[in-house]
């Protein structure tokens, strides 16, 4: 190979080899180290570090010039031959194809079961403190619907709240606990309904027509309170 490349970082001409420290016939890997070495010894010098980039860059580019002329010589060829196998290697291992569908194949999901165990309501009656405090509260929601039948709507939406959280108080989740609450307010409703239509014939009945139909629906909520679920 020529010498005196021009390396364009100081005045004086130098072999691109002898700033690197090493032969004309050095391979891939020699070139390399020198390349670090020199790097090293030169510390934060930018123009020392400058001057052994361009020397190594020359090494580099009349080794793939001369590749092309083919006067290239054995060593100069290994050297081309590793710079080219470290540019196109991959930088991850290839997939394992045939072991990744090995993988999907045994795998095994679980398949959906509908528990209705969570869904359908248990009935267990309230113990401790908590019976007392619904016992009280559910006396005086009955005698506030027989003394004032007016505010049938107001105790029916207090009970009906009542008996949501008592559900979620004993463990079921906010939309079922809501859920069973309409259910047996609509149940009431109809009930008490059913019940003021017999009776509607009947003369001198001494229940208000309103609460005879709104009284089924909050003894259904109440025995709700006390023992579902």
């Amino acid at each position: 190979m020529a010498s005196g490349v021009d390396l364009g970082s100081s005045s004086e001409s130098q072999d691109p080899y002898e700033r690197l420290g090493i032969s004309a016939d050095a391979g891939f890997e020699e070139v390399q180290m020198a390349r670090e070495t020199s790097l090293k010894a030169a510390g934060d010098d930018p123009m020392a570090r400058a001057r052994i980039e361009t020397a190594y860059d020359a090494v580099l580019m009349g080794r793939l010039r001369e590749r092309q002329s083919g006067t290239i010589s054995s060593a100069a060829v290994t050297a081309s031959r590793l710079e080219d196998q470290s540019a196109s290697k991959p930088s991850t291992s290839p997939v394992n194809t045939s072991a990744l569908l090995t993988r999907i194949r045994n795998l095994s999901l679980p398949s959906p079961k509908l528990n209705s165990a969570g869904f359908l309501p248990s009935l267990s009656l309230v113990e401790g403190q908590g019976l007392l405090v619904r016992l009280i509260a559910g006396g005086i929601g009955l005698l506030l619907l027989l003394a004032a039948p007016t505010a049938v709507d107001l105790v029916l939406a207090l009970s009906t709240i009542g008996l949501f959280i008592s559900q979620v108080k004993r463990g079921r989740r906010p939309l079922g606990a809501l859920g069973w609450s309409l259910a047996l307010v609509a149940l009431g409703l109809v009930l008490g309904a059913v019940i003021g239509a017999v009776f509607a014939t009947q003369a001198g009945l001494p229940l208000n027509p309103i609460l005879l139909e709104a009284l089924p629906a909050y003894l259904i909520v109440l025995a709700g309170i006390l023992l579902l679920v």
